[in-house]
């Protein structure tokens, strides 16, 4: 499996995992301190559309295309407006040429007194993430694979904040490292958010992340608590491209649940290859 930022750039999977993003950032404005978002896989930051690599598989024109033109429920629309502000706020008026990564939403949504640790170790992803940061005094760029960076970054100073983590899973055993990473990470700072993404090929594999990462969560004093969301543009098979990826959320704001429904629901029918897609949100078995 390869699921590189810059080959899946603006697809069904972005979409979902960057609205997720916006709705905890914009949760956690609702208090004046300080937080931190530390992203352990944060790639280039900004991606040319018609790019080579972004090109390759041109997810984008059944993700993001998609969304931009389709026509929403007004609660749904003020739901989905800050994430695709963000989106316009790097395209030309009426053009879609562009894809902001996940830290570069993040750091559209930081405050004065907020910063940002975005984890990169790939050589040409980091250099173009740093140019497009422009040397940003909130928003650290780390030459470290994410995987040793994050268990030494938590708790961060400001104490208040949310972990990304989106490996490529390019290794065989990339579930087990994530799920032991998190619970590394999650011990030493049980109070954060955390979002873990997975692409959703192998339920034996993506049922037993969730009971680990939702078993170590309980465990937390106070518990915590877990929340799974899977969305399918269409029925995934082993052989076919990424058609199912998923998200499990660690410590979600309260309204967090509620408002992804009302969002994801109204996401199966443009984001959906063949017919409309289907999402699913749970609270995952320990």
């Amino acid at each position: 499996m390869n699921y590189r930022h810059a080959f899946h750039a603006g697809s069904f999977a972005d979409v979902v995992k960057h609205i997720v993003l916006v709705r905890i950032l914009l949760h956690l404005h609702e208090k004046p301190s300080a937080f931190r978002v530390i992203d352990s896989h944060a790639g280039a930051g900004l991606y040319d559309l018609a790019g080579k690599e972004t090109e390759r598989g041109g997810e984008w024109r059944t993700g993001i295309a998609r969304i931009m033109q389709a026509r929403f429920s007004e609660s749904a629309q003020a739901l989905l407006m800050p994430y695709l502000d963000i989106v316009r706020s790097f395209n030309r008026p009426a053009e879609l040429e562009a894809y902001p990564g996940s830290p570069l939403i993040a750091r559209a949504l930081l405050r004065p007194q907020d910063r940002l640790t975005a984890c990169e170790l790939e050589t040409g992803a980091r250099k173009r993430l740093i140019e497009v940061l422009h040397k940003d005094a909130q928003a650290r760029v780390v030459d470290l694979d994410g995987w040793v960076a994050l268990p030494a970054f938590v708790p961060p100073n400001e104490r208040r904040g949310l972990v990304l983590i989106d490996p490529p899973f390019e290794a065989k055993d990339e579930f087990e490292r994530l799920a032991d990473v998190f619970i590394r990470a999650f011990r030493k700072w049980p109070t954060g958010i955390y979002v873990l993404w997975y692409p959703a090929k192998s339920r034996r594999a993506t049922d037993e992340l969730a009971r680990r990462v939702a078993a170590a969560a309980a465990l937390a004093k106070p518990a915590g608590k877990c929340l799974r969301l899977e969305f399918s543009a269409a029925p995934q098979t082993a052989e076919a491209a990424l058609t199912s990826s998923g998200l499990l959320i660690v410590n979600p704001p309260w309204t967090l649940q509620g408002e992804l429904k009302a969002i994801l629901s109204e996401l199966e029918r443009p984001l959906g290859q063949g017919g409309p897609g289907r999402f699913r949100l749970e609270a995952p078995k320990a």
